[in-house]
């Protein structure tokens, strides 16, 4: 097999005994897409089930495919991780607790780490031996990220976080994670953040899960109560974590609205035999909102395949991944729509045990997120506005000012 020498227009040499190997680990290690997630991300047995098939992706060679094997990546090409995300489609890949670790921070080690910091940590990472998560948001600094008070000072060969996070996804079961924090609070509030690589296993972190409406307990409050951090554990350059955050979110909103396998799997199939199966096919109205969401999945490969296009020429995804993300979270919302408009008022109220009800309102509940996380619609529709449509930014009064000159609450 060549390493990372294709374009993506360019056929794979060697196609079918990949696409056999892909379909074989797939019937041996998952089940077809055919129904509605209905575990909670939380859920110890789901991470561990995370782990145990990543562990086998790995051991098959079937993880990481286009990253270097020096790292523990299978060498091969962009186009080969599409085909596999395209035969996996159809699948239900156990690997939800792995969507920041690998959708994330994978691409940000492999992209902006030093090679210290790629031997030490890519493999892992990529074998599931090591989840990962990211920490941006605080309770000050929601959709202005770039606001955050979480300060990281220097302290000989080590730097000491202190500060508080909130909403980290997957914190209370992530081994390591990516956090950005204020190192110069006399530089303007883009300019004074650098990024670093923390240990959850150190003592000074303290993880406290929040509990959400439909029952789960995904996202989490993260404090730093001084935790050190050795200077080999700055990720990119010194006070320049706004441009590594901002690239984060980019894969970010690119996982989200056009990554691949089960993450942005059609899911109008699973609703067709769900009106079949309550004899809710013939309903023209049901039929119309299915047809809807069927037009716009497929609008959403599109809009996928120029991300990946994008990724795959080199470039760091851009407002694309924005429309993406967009997409994402409004296809998201009409999901939830059609999925109650066919099951009708056993999505809001169930019997005790009625496990398959039950699922189906923990969906609903949970789809509102979408819009919530990798940056809110309304900031996508900002970004898209600027960098697409050229329209003009809001005023800024405190443009250029250093981050502790300017009034907060």
């Amino acid at each position: 097999m060549q390493e990372n020498t294709q374009t993506l227009d360019s056929p794979i040499q060697d196609e079918e005994p990949f696409r056999a190997a892909v379909l074989n680990f797939l019937e041996g290690n998952c089940e077809r897409v055919n129904e509605s997630e209905s575990s909670l991300e939380d859920d110890p047995e789901r991470v561990k089930e995370c782990r145990n098939f990543q562990k086998e992706l790995f051991n098959a060679g079937l993880a990481a495919l286009p990253y270097s094997k020096e790292y523990g990546g299978a060498g091969l090409t962009k186009k080969h991780q599409e085909l596999f995300d395209e035969i996996a489609r159809d699948w239900r890949l156990p690997n939800g607790p792995l969507y920041i670790s690998h959708g994330m921070c994978l691409p940000m080690l492999d992209q902006y780490g030093t090679d210290e910091q790629k031997n030490t940590f890519m493999k892992e990472c990529i074998s599931g031996e090591k989840i990962w998560c990211q920490l941006f948001s605080e309770p000050g600094a929601g959709s202005d990220v770039a606001s955050l008070s979480t300060r990281a000072s220097r302290d000989g060969d080590e730097w000491v976080i202190s500060g508080q996070k909130v909403w980290t996804s997957g914190a209370h079961y992530a081994d390591l994670g990516m956090v950005i924090a204020r190192t110069d609070p006399s530089l303007p509030k883009h300019k004074g953040l650098s990024m670093f690589i923390i240990d959850f296993s150190d003592p000074s972190v303290e993880v406290k899960p929040l509990k959400q409406i439909s029952g789960g307990s995904g996202f989490n409050e993260v404090f730093f109560n001084e935790t050190r951090v050795p200077s080999s554990q700055l990720l990119g350059d010194l006070n320049q974590g706004w441009n590594l955050a901002v690239s984060m979110l980019m894969f970010e909103r690119v996982s989200i609205g056009a990554g691949g396998g089960s993450l942005t799997a059609d899911r109008s199939p699973t609703l067709i035999e769900l009106a079949k199966a309550l004899d809710k096919n013939t309903d023209p109205h049901i039929r119309q909102i299915l047809s809807n969401l069927w037009i716009r999945e497929k609008i959403r490969r599109f809009i996928g395949q120029r991300v990946r296009d994008s990724v795959a020429a080199g470039r760091v995804p851009g407002p694309e991944g924005s429309i993406a993300k967009l997409n994402g979270s409004l296809l998201a919302r009409l999901f939830r729509d059609a999925s109650m408009e066919i099951i009708g008022t056993s999505g809001q109220a169930w019997e005790i045990g009625d496990e398959e009800a039950e699922k189906w309102s923990v969906g609903c509940l949970a789809a509102s997120g979408v819009s919530i996380a990798g940056g809110t619609d309304e900031v996508q529709r900002n970004i898209i506005g600027e960098r697409v449509l050229a329209l003009p930014k809001e005023p800024d009064p405190y443009k250029g000012a250093s981050w502790d000159s300017v009034p907060r609450n």
